[in-house]
């Protein structure tokens, strides 16, 4: 591999064009910025009986800053504000929302039951608030809130407490599942499926235009997308693996008429990765490695990849599950891939990694390109659904040129972004408008607002934003990173 470049050592487009070219990734952007009117970043859009008078999104993040009990806080709140500035009109989830206590990924996580529902409701209005006091008008946003239960990710006291759609040869030995009693039970989705329209009909009532019943990153619905090798309805063929989904949407349409549903998706995955411990010594991580899989040949535990090589790409059934969306009215779709806790490279290009994850291996660029050329071809193959694209952080001073070339040429119709938002949220309005980016507050992919995390820390931007870097937090960060 090529020694792998900082995007900020690349001064001009045409630099970064070369640098691409040169190591064959097939990435395009756009020499020049096109603002005002004629911005393909400016373009208004129609989707859930909304005209949206832009293309930028804002992703789902969790801060792991929320009350024990699953309500908000301060520091949650100046995030929602956040978004509202950043002049996005789809604001996708703002935080992925627990629909059951046990379902949280971590003790501070939000949880959308009655109890938090004025909490909720009033981040909701914080975020519509700093819209109309920097935009003048809110009324043309589609804010959505993100359902989701962690499954074999599950944290709701801090230690890992799985539950899994089934058990999986190498994720079970990383996440503690030992026993066939941590599969969730048939009994037990039906139960989880009324939580999903419950939390649902709560979102209706706290603001919500819409609600995102999350397929990703691993998480319990997305898990069950792979679920092959589960027997009864809920498992084995496509029509049992997207049951879940077809069950929850139905309870929606009956029980919160008028709320709009979308999908945030994984999709494809790759086999968990390791570190090299060949190349790991000291504090170093090695660059990432696929865990031997070739026991579990045919593949059979992963959604969007080939069986017989399941480091490939094979759309086919991501396909299916856009079509099968759009029969049951789903109109959004968010496309990611992968998940942050067995192989972050595919779903979250960086250059530096988490402290629990691995060094890159490859150029993120790569990682960028492989998500970028899969919305497209999503989005050739069914044109009628709106499409969100993902990955477009570590493009960093690039962001604006490529986003606004896929967007011009039709290959995505909004482009999302998440942790970027946490140090400058307005980057896309800026190009877009005219102003001058603003260097310094670019996210560099220093992955602290993963680590931190990992640690029990809150998730914010702790190398540019002042609110994080002055903190206690931010000692604590160090002298973990150190160890």
């Amino acid at each position: 591999m090529y020694p792998i470049r900082r995007i900020a050592s690349l001064p001009t487009p045409q630099d970064f064009r070369s640098y691409v070219r040169e190591r064959v990734i097939d990435l395009e952007l756009d020499d020049q910025i096109i603002t005002g009117r004629g911005s393909p970043l400016l373009q208004p859009v129609t989707v859930c009986g909304k005209t949206l008078t832009n293309r930028l999104c804002v992703h789902a993040m969790e801060g792991w800053d929320g009350t024990p009990t699953g309500g908000s806080t301060e520091p949650m709140l100046r995030r929602w504000r956040k978004f509202g500035r950043s002049g996005a009109k789809l604001i996708w989830g703002g935080e992925a929302m627990a629909v059951v206590p046990e379902g949280r990924a971590n003790p501070n996580q939000l949880i959308l039951n009655e109890a938090n529902l004025g909490d909720i409701a009033r981040l909701r209005a914080a975020l519509g608030e700093e819209h109309r006091a920097h935009f003048g008008n809110s009324d043309d946003m589609l804010v959505g809130f993100q359902l989701t239960h962690s499954g074999r990710f599950c944290r709701p006291r801090g230690v890992l407490e799985p539950l899994v759609a089934f058990r999986h040869p190498l994720l079970d030995p990383k996440f503690k599942v030992t026993s066939d009693a941590q599969v969730i039970s048939d009994d037990q989705v039906k139960r989880l499926i009324d939580a999903y329209i419950a939390a649902a009909v709560l979102a209706r009532r706290a603001g919500a235009d819409f609600v995102d019943v999350k397929h990703c990153h691993g998480y319990l619905l997305h898990e069950f997308l792979g679920a092959h090798t589960r027997r009864g309805p809920y498992g084995g063929s496509f029509e049992n693996r997207t049951r879940i989904l077809r069950e929850i949407v139905a309870g929606i349409r009956a029980q919160a008429p008028g709320l709009h549903v979308g999908v945030r998706l994984s999709a494809f995955d790759f086999v968990p990765f390791k570190p090299d411990p060949q190349r790991t010594t000291g504090g170093t991580l090695g660059p990432g490695i696929p865990e031997d899989y070739q026991r579990c040949l045919p593949y059979r535990y992963s959604f969007g990849n080939r069986p017989e090589q399941p480091l490939e790409i094979d759309l086919s059934e991501p396909v299916k599950f856009l079509e099968l969306g759009a029969s049951l009215g789903i109109e959004l779709v968010n496309l990611s891939a992968g998940s942050p806790y067995y192989n972050p490279h595919i779903q979250r290009p960086a250059l530096f990694p988490p402290s629990d994850g691995y060094a890159p291996p490859e150029d993120p660029l790569v990682g960028v390109a492989r998500q970028i050329s899969v919305a497209r071809q999503l989005k050739q193959a069914c044109p009628g659904v709106r499409l969100v694209g993902s990955a477009y952080s570590y493009l960093q001073d690039y962001l604006p040129h490529v986003a606004q070339h896929c967007l011009r040429t039709e290959g995505i119709d909004f482009v999302g972004i998440g942790r970027m938002v946490l140090s400058y949220p307005s980057i896309l309005l800026d190009v877009a408008t005219g102003r001058d980016i603003d260097r310094k507050k670019i996210c560099r992919t220093f992955s602290d607002c993963t680590t931190a995390p990992r640690h029990g820390l809150p998730s914010g931007c702790y190398p540019l934003d002042d609110y994080y870097k002055h903190s206690q937090d931010m000692v604590t960060l160090r002298n973990l990173k150190k160890k």
